[in-house]
This record gives C-alpha cells, sequence and structure tokens, in this order.
C-alpha cells in the first residue's frame, strides 16, 4: 500500500474510531486499475468483505434516470430545455424544464403533508401536483429524480427496473444492481430488514424511484464509472450545465472537473474524465445512528482526502 493510499485507509480507520460508520468498502481508479480496499464491520461481528451489496440511496440518481437522460440528450430524443410537461403532461406545472430537473434548479418545494402515510398512488398524484416557486436557486431534492422518473416511464412505455436494466445494467454487465428488496444487502440500519429500501419515498414507490432504490457493489460500480471514463456519452459531462447560482454536471455535482454523487446511507462516487481518476465509498453509516449534518462534514473531509490524493500520483 503506498502512501497515498496509506492517508486515505488512515482517515477511514479514524472515522471508524470515531463511530462515524462501523466500516467501508472501498475503490480507487488510478487510470489504470482498481484497487479494493474493506475496512471494520458491517455489524458487530460481521466483517465487511469482498462482493456486499449497499442500498446506495440517492447515488441511484446517477445510476439509473441520470445515466438514461445523458443517453437520450445525447441522442436528441430529449431537449434540456423542453417542460417536463411535454414529455410528461400528469405534471402540472409547464415551466419547469429538464435541465432545471436534472440540475436542481426547479423552484419545486419538495414539502408533502403526511407524506409517510400516502399509498403510491396518492403519492404520484401529491408529486404530480407538487407546488412550484419562482425560485429557480439551487435545491437539491429527490422531487425532481421522482418526476424525471415517471417521465421516462411515460416516455418510454416501460417501468424504470426495465429501463434501467436494458439500458445501463445489461449493457454495462451490471449483473448485481437492481432495485430491493434484495437478498442477504447490508442492512442499512437497525430497524430496516435486510434487504429493504432505507429510503421512505423508495418504499413507498418501489421501482418507479428514480431518486433512490438501487443497490449494487463495488464490482458493478467500477463497471458503471469505466462507461464514463471511456465512452462518447460522457465526455462533455465536466462543464456546468446549471443556470442557477451552483454549478452542476447533467445530474451530477461539479467540483471543478470532478463529478460527485452521495447518497444518505453513507455512499458515494467520484469520477474525473479528464485525469482519468476515480473512486467509490460504500458504507451503512445509518446503521446504529443517523446524525445528517454531523455525516455531511466528516464525509466531505473524506473525499477531500481522496480527491487530493489520487490528484498527487498513481496510487
Amino acid at each position: 500500500m503506498t502512501e497515498h493510499v496509506t492517508s486515505i485507509h488512515n482517515k477511514i480507520k479514524e472515522q471508524i474510531d470515531q463511530n462515524i460508520y462501523l466500516g467501508a468498502s472501498l475503490a480507487l481508479f488510478d487510470g489504470s486499475q482498481w484497487q479494493e480496499y474493506y475496512y471494520g464491520q458491517v455489524q458487530p461481528g460481521q466483517p465487511v468483505r469482498e462482493g456486499l451489496i449497499y442500498d446506495l440511496a440517492s447515488v441511484s440518481k446517477v445510476v439509473g434516470v441520470g445515466t438514461v437522460l445523458i443517453f437520450l440528450i445525447e441522442e436528441g430524443r430529449i431537449a434540456l430545455d423542453q417542460p417536463l410537461k411535454h414529455y410528461y403532461p400528469d405534471f402540472d406545472d409547464d415551466t419547469v424544464t429538464i435541465r432545471q430537473l436534472l440540475t436542481h434548479a426547479s423552484g419545486i418545494d419538495p414539502f408533502i403533508p403526511n407524506r409517510d402515510r400516502l399509498s403510491a398512488a396518492q403519492l404520484t398524484e401529491a408529486i404530480n401536483q407538487i407546488k412550484v416557486t419562482a425560485d429557480r436557486s439551487f435545491k437539491y431534492t429527490d422531487i425532481n429524480f421522482i418526476l424525471l422518473g415517471f417521465m421516462l416511464e411515460t416516455f418510454l412505455g416501460q417501468s424504470l427496473d426495465l429501463i434501467f436494466q436494458e439500458r445501463v445494467f445489461g449493457p454495462f454487465q451490471m449483473t448485481s444492481t437492481s432495485f430491493g428488496p434484495v437478498a442477504d444487502a447490508v442492512v442499512t440500519a437497525k430497524d430496516v430488514p435486510s434487504g429493504r429500501v432505507h429510503d421512505p419515498k423508495a418504499a413507498v414507490l418501489g421501482i418507479h424511484t428514480g431518486s433512490a432504490g438501487l443497490f449494487s457493489n463495488l464490482a458493478d460500480l467500477e463497471a458503471f464509472i469505466n462507461h464514463y471514463l471511456t465512452d462518447s456519452f460522457a465526455k462533455k459531462l465536466s462543464r456546468n450545465y446549471s443556470r442557477s447560482n451552483k454549478d452542476r454536471s447533467l445530474a451530477w455535482d461539479l467540483d471543478g472537473e470532478w463529478l460527485l454523487h452521495t447518497g444518505y446511507t453513507g455512499t458515494f462516487i467520484l469520477i474525473n474524465i479528464p485525469r482519468q481518476k476515480a473512486a467509490i465509498f460504500l458504507s451503512n453509516r445509518t446503521y446504529e445512528k443517523d446524525d445528517r449534518a454531523q455525516w455531511i462534514v466528516d464525509r466531505d473531509e473524506l473525499i477531500k482526502v481522496i480527491k487530493d490524493r489520487l490528484l498527487e500520483e498513481k496510487v
């Protein structure tokens, strides 16, 4: 293990020692090959090991809906500045565009009364009638990608699970990626059964959720990222597509040359296409506690260490 990987290893060990999470799976790409590392435990007495399948939470946004839409935009079948309603007539508002949804600048107020007590049909109806404000600054919300998922199902005439399988998982040879429930997946929280999705909206909407709900492992995500690093569809993604106050790529956060997406359960993906560097971090940080504000601080510290070290030299 080189000095650079040691610094990443030490940061993860430090966070485990601070009980930020019990354990993690990490993969790093140095421009030529992937290397995998395993730390700590999934739950007490169960070490982290190769092949574990994790609840991706919001990383699902880029693995599923985001990638399919990037394909359709490149093919000229979807126009960035068309209103969502052009492709998805069930949505009430005719001012929100595909670009705004993909870059989280839609003006949508995500509050839904009694959300966790609604059926799938009721939640769908509430999202279709969601309040849209005049404020088109950056505000991250799952509703943007749930709506994009509904739109894809209408536009392509299939449910999201089939769309993702036919257009992403199959072609990319991602054999362990799917919506839940997933047998023997890593437990995300003590009160959530193994293999059940952690996100409450995804639990209701199931295979029709564009914002969360996918499960995957390091090997599949490595295959996924390899296509982003080498295929033509991704060559223009390392630039700003947003017209709001925050730089965003299509579906991805944008930090300089880095594409980034994080997930609530303790997951993130980093890709630097120009430098051909990448990282995958998978954990179940919600297993014992859920201090989201502190997790964002700790997560961002780890992301900075990984980015800095990957850009120094080969790992």
